[in-house]
């Protein structure tokens, strides 16, 4: 859902948003700017999602395991 909000900016600010944003294109400009800042990605539900994906996970574990046999031939 989204919702309107206004914001006050300087004219020298409002007239490059116009020029090389573009009038229609303001908001988006703005959300995508500002998100990254204010909006915290869910990790937990984003690792589930991931783990949905059974081929991902098989090339996971096949990475895992080679990284493993990679280090026993490893000498300290």
């Amino acid at each position: 859902m989204q919702k309107k909000l206004t914001i006050t900016v300087d004219e020298e600010v409002y007239n490059g948003l116009h020029k090389n944003i573009g009038p229609r294109k303001i908001s988006r400009f703005i959300q995508e700017l500002v998100r990254p800042h204010v909006v915290r990605p869910s990790y937990g539900s984003a690792y589930a999602e991931m783990a949905k994906d059974k081929n991902r996970e098989n090339e996971a574990l096949e990475w895992a395991e080679m990284t493993f046999k990679d280090m026993d031939h490893e000498t300290m």
